[in-house]
């Protein structure tokens, strides 16, 4: 069985979450502490220009950069929201959702002229958060997204997943949420309601749909732009995305946060809050749970994979490419072909990890190392659709071509997670002339002092790469011994491995760096 483990470190900034397979590094999602403009967030907004061209409108949302919405992205009803939501602004009394009379649906082939004007206020959801030079995406096809049920508003449907695979179970389900389901309102049963009792989803429908009605309350008088309904945060949307029973542990490292996503899951399933646990350790936790080491291995240009072999990631404004290396492994002619199916299976194993690491999305294509044998080919295909399994993003993978290329789209929803492994030499800033160590602790010894006058009763950590840790810590007389009994300070001194050589910071007790 899979051993499934969550890993959360929160700093002042933000939040970065690790998920490991059997202590492998498989998805890494950082979220700034005061981020915005996440996908699943519904503003209010208003259209500043229409472009008959693109058949789309640009709208308000408070980026810097205008959001687009293009016209097949309003939904079929978005008449009846739009009157909605006007009903809403001008505080008349607002009829339940279950008892409002839809308008017809706008023209599948129709123009974005007709149903939107300069200056329109409307309702829209984030569909892609703001990617490099672009604005965010919108949808005005609004869903609101439970751990069982994803709710649309202004719908009839009642939608199935297709990853439920029992026929049985899916009848079940489609008839039950059908007999449930209140008028003007659509249903997507995710995959997680499989086997659920109908109590469970009768009361995370009425969560869902009051949750609905509080963000349409907030209309009332409001001025755009302005947000009227959030996303969870980044960690919890992850727990109720792919939160099973076959998770182990979840470490964190802040009492808030840990709390926090311990009361979640105690409303879900309580019997699993037994394996949040808050770790208290002196150690960076993305260091003890070997994270840190994992991220500076596969974040690079090349990525190392078993027996020498290895692949080389490249991306550009297009596409990003993926070459299938051997390495050093064995070149004998007559093992050719074994060979290279061998490399290749291992290679998409480790793509797929890659995919969902770096969260990649748009154009993927694989250079594979060349096979002869069609039945290899079509094996490699199966295995890689087969490990891509595991993705939660919409993705769809193509045969091998005659070139021994696969292409793969996968979804890009926020921009790729993309860390520079390349690093300026810490020690000469990239002059090529070397800065003697003992330099580096002699200023260390006088931000020391200058913060004994500062804070003389505060306790003052200070964070260095494990090198510098040992040179500072180790031996009966170690220089930290040294300080401590010269400046009388509670000094402690923990390693990091995510920073470089000679590079080193001070925080407070509460975590916050000092400037001294």
């Amino acid at each position: 069985m899979e051993n499934k483990e969550l890993v959360v470190d929160v700093s002042s900034s933000e939040i970065s979450i690790a998920l490991l397979e059997d202590k492998k590094l498989v998805e890494l999602n950082r979220e700034s502490a005061n981020n915005q403009f996440s996908v699943g967030d519904v503003y209010l907004a208003r259209v500043k220009k229409i472009m008959p061209g693109l058949n789309a409108a640009f709208v308000d949302v408070g980026h810097k950069r205008d959001a687009f919405l293009h016209y097949l992205d309003l939904g079929p009803q978005f008449r009846s929201l739009a009157k909605y939501v006007q009903i809403a602004l001008q505080s008349k009394p607002l009829p339940p959702l279950s008892r409002f009379k839809r308008e017809k649906d706008i023209d599948k082939n129709g123009k974005i002229s007709d149903v939107l004007k300069g200056g329109q206020q409307i309702i829209v959801q984030i569909a892609k958060e703001p990617i490099s030079t672009k604005g965010p995406r919108l949808t005005s096809e609004i869903s609101i997204a439970g751990r069982n049920l994803v709710l649309m508003p202004f719908s009839d449907k009642v939608s199935i997943s297709q990853k439920i695979n029992n026929s049985d179970e899916k009848v079940r389900l489609k008839n039950l949420l059908t007999s449930i389901r209140p008028k003007n309102y659509g249903i997507i049963v995710r995959t997680m309601a499989e086997k659920q009792k109908v109590a469970e989803l009768d009361a995370e429908l009425r969560e869902l749909v009051e949750k609905w009605e509080k963000s349409i309350f907030k209309l009332r008088k409001a001025r755009p732009p302005k947000m009227v309904l959030g996303e969870v945060s980044r960690t919890t949307a992850i727990l109720r995305d792919i939160l099973n029973d076959s998770f182990n542990h979840i470490y964190v490292n802040d009492q808030t946060v840990y709390s926090e996503i311990k009361n979640y899951i105690g409303n879900i399933s309580p019997d699993q809050q037994k394996i949040v646990k808050l770790y208290s350790g002196k150690t960076s936790i993305f260091d003890q749970y070997a994270i840190t080491k994992q991220i500076k291995t596969n974040f690079g240009r090349t990525v190392p994979m078993k027996k020498g072999a290895y692949l080389v990631i490249e991306h550009t404004e297009a596409l990003h490419s993926i070459d299938v290396n051997s390495g050093n492994r064995n070149k004998d002619a007559s093992n050719q072909e074994e060979n290279a199916i061998d490399v290749n299976m291992v290679a998409a194993e480790e793509i797929a990890r890659q995919l969902r690491l770096r969260d990649m999305g748009g154009i993927v294509v694989v250079d594979f190392i060349d096979m002869q044998k069609n039945e290899n080919k079509q094996k490699l295909h199966d295995y890689m659709k087969q490990l891509m399994t595991k993705d939660r993003a919409k993705h769809h993978i193509l045969p091998l071509s005659k070139f021994g290329l696969m292409q793969i789209t996968r979804q890009r929803v926020r921009p790729e997670t993309n860390i520079s492994t390349i690093e300026t030499c810490p020690t000469c800033k990239g002059t090529g002339e070397v800065q003697p160590p003992v330099l580096i602790i002699d200023e260390i010894h006088d931000k020391i002092r200058y913060g004994r006058i500062k804070k003389p009763k505060g306790k003052i950590e200070l964070r260095v790469h494990p090198f510098l840790h040992a040179y500072l810590t180790k031996g009966f007389f170690s220089k930290k011994m040294q300080w401590k009994l010269k400046y009388n300070n509670k000094l402690t001194i923990n390693p990091d491995q995510s920073y470089t050589y000679l590079e080193y910071n001070f925080f407070d007790r509460k975590g916050n760096m000092l400037n001294m």
